[in-house]
């Protein structure tokens, strides 16, 4: 299947059906805790990682993201480990407006961000812990770009699918992205039906029940 087809398929979904869907493979499930910083927002992409890290002595480098970026299109999300810190932003404005002009999609940082008002008028979509003023420069330093990272417990490999939305964050291994999706797609199929039977004057306990949930079938 081509990639974007790939990404189609899950921008119709949402981070509960997906969970669902990996619960039942006996994969991580999504979880809780990184919002979006302005408004309603959704993202999904195939995940670039940056691995961030307490700033040491010595010559500074590019700036944190930088050649994460650079290298990056329009099917693609930064994803940034900063082990959740809330005292020093690891995201801002110039920062999204040059992920923006590359395409990129959106960004999901386990820690904070600054300048929200500039993401909000690029229309670029933040993910993270909340916001800070305080600037990474001399604070934080980048140690690995397209190594694993973990996200708010969740490991993430480069290229893994990752949708984040204003319930939570999941992560689908690149390798079984066409199962997920289509057990995911299975569940919101099952649930509309259910939904569309309580509007027409359904019991809720006899429309809506964990066996009927799962997809069991029910004798």
């Amino acid at each position: 299947m081509p990639t974007s087809a790939l990404l189609d398929r899950y921008a119709a979904l949402d981070s509960a059906a997906v969970s669902d869907a990996l619960d039942r493979l006996g994969l991580p499930p999504g979880v809780g805790g990184l919002r979006p910083v302005w408004g309603p927002a959704s993202v999904v992409g195939y995940a670039v990682t940056v691995q961030l890290e307490p700033r040491t002595d010595g010559p500074a480098g590019a700036h944190i993201a930088t050649t994460a970026i650079e290298t990056e299109d329009d099917q693609s999300v930064i994803v940034v480990d900063n082990q959740g810190r809330t005292d020093v932003s690891c995201w801002g404005g110039i920062l999204s407006l040059g992920a923006s002009q590359r395409g990129v999609r959106g960004v999901v940082a386990d820690g904070v961000c600054r300048d929200v008002g500039e993401a909000r008028e690029l229309q670029f979509p933040v993910f993270s812990r909340g916001s800070v003023p305080a600037t990474a420069r001399g604070r934080v330093q980048q140690r690995s770009t397209g190594e694993p990272v973990t996200v708010a417990g969740l490991t993430v490999h480069q290229g893994d699918i990752v949708l984040s939305d204003e319930t939570g964050l999941v992560v689908v291994p690149r390798d079984r992205a066409v199962q997920v999706a289509e057990l995911a797609e299975a569940v919101v199929a099952r649930e509309r039906a259910i939904a569309d039977e309580i509007r027409a004057g359904a019991r809720l306990s006899q429309a809506m029940h964990d066996a009927r949930l799962a997809g069991e079938t029910v004798r």
